[in-house]
């Protein structure tokens, strides 16, 4: 029988060693050369204003929320078919999440739906990119402009992703990063908020200092550095940024690779969604995506549910994705939905996600066969 995870964290071969020269500088804890390094590759190779490395894409996310000024009552839109992090770094601050459906071809959030679901409370819109794969993200700019709200964007699956020529992360007036092992460039947790629009810069960096000014303090702007605003402890160390930063030297070869096994993957699955067993991601014309995951939507759940069972069987561990935050305990009592849930309710039950890492080509043509089997079998 085969043995394939779903996912298996990738090194490229400099990790260790750029984790003993963390040590042997003698700076362990949080900003030191490696994640200086890593902020300077974001901003270069993305092009926001600020990045700051953070323990994960939560806490980036948490920063977001205080730097959006998020306060008890107000509402954030949101897809309710994604991560719970998504939800609760504004639910943290009082908020009301507010759930919009997601478009069928792209599983991100429906672009035509989310000025229907603004109110007097509304503050900001967090549009995911999901599957590394943009939202619609011109007509969200533009209803965020018309009605004087925030765009953050969750683009924690979306590193070196663009939407018409743009990375994400680049477009709204934040965004948050997943380094997490399962995306595509890791340092096992980890994330960064990216700032784009310069009034929330100096602040950013405030808040991921517990709320002081130390960094404007070691940069000599200040003789002494203080408690200035709320913040919390958002830093990683330098193991984690010298991990990430062997990743992020070879993130142009860790992209091909992954595109090349996506590829082979949507070739294959062509022909089972002529007949109508499955249908394959939808990437649209203005993207291109990332390869940060390959899924397949089933007729039903009875169906994913066999094959799932049936991959497992012989060995190849496939997962479904999110289960809908509205329809969740905390979701119902937390958030409410806009208006009618429906495709979301479809990828909640219909999705499904197969291996991608480097190293399955090695036998991703025995696996595909395998998952072809499993569902001709159905």
């Amino acid at each position: 029988m085969m043995n394939v995870p779903f996912n298996k964290p990738y090194m490229t071969g400099k990790e260790l060693w750029y984790i003993s020269q963390a040590h042997a500088s003698g700076h362990l804890a949080g900003d030191g050369t490696f994640t200086k390094k890593c902020n300077a590759w974001l901003e270069q190779n993305i092009g926001s204003q600020k990045a700051l490395l953070t323990h994960s894409c939560t806490a980036a996310l948490e920063i977001s929320a205080m730097l959006a000024d998020i306060r008890p009552g107000d509402e954030v839109i949101m897809p309710s078919y994604t991560f719970v992090s998504t939800a609760n770094a504004f639910v943290l601050r009082g908020a009301v999440p507010v759930f919009v459906d997601v478009r069928p071809d792209t599983q991100n959030i429906d672009e035509t739906k989310i000025e229907a679901a603004i109110t007097e409370r509304t503050r900001a819109i967090v549009p995911v990119h999901y599957a590394g794969v943009a939202c619609e993200m011109d007509t969200i700019m533009d209803i965020a402009r018309r009605h004087n709200l925030l765009v953050i964007e969750d683009a924690a699956q979306g590193i070196m992703s663009t939407y018409k020529g743009r990375p994400l992360g680049s477009i709204g007036h934040m965004a948050a990063l997943s380094f997490h092992e399962t995306k595509n460039i890791i340092s096992g947790e980890g994330g960064a908020l990216l700032v784009n629009d310069p009034r929330f810069v100096a602040r950013a960096e405030i808040i991921r200092e517990k709320g002081t000014n130390r960094s404007q303090f070691f940069r000599g702007q200040v003789d002494k550095y203080t408690w200035v605003d709320v913040g919390s402890s958002y830093l990683p160390g330098e193991i984690m940024a010298a991990f990430l930063w062997a990743q992020m030297e070879e993130a142009d070869m860790i992209n091909r690779r992954r595109l090349d096994i996506w590829a082979n993957y949507h070739q294959w699955f062509a022909s089972l969604e002529k007949a109508g067993k499955v249908r394959r991601p939808t990437i649209p014309r203005e993207c291109t995506h990332n390869a940060h995951m390959y899924y397949l939507m089933f007729p039903d759940i009875e169906s994913r549910s066999a094959v799932i069972a049936r991959l497992k069987a012989r060995g190849i561990q496939t997962v479904f994705h999110y289960i809908p935050l509205h329809s969740s305990p905390v979701g119902k009592e937390m958030g409410r939905a806009a208006d009618d849930m429906s495709h979301t309710d479809a990828a909640g039950e219909r999705l499904l996600r197969l291996p991608l890492w480097i190293g399955l080509e090695a036998e991703h043509a025995d696996v595909i066969a395998e998952v072809v089997a499993a569902i001709n079998e159905n």
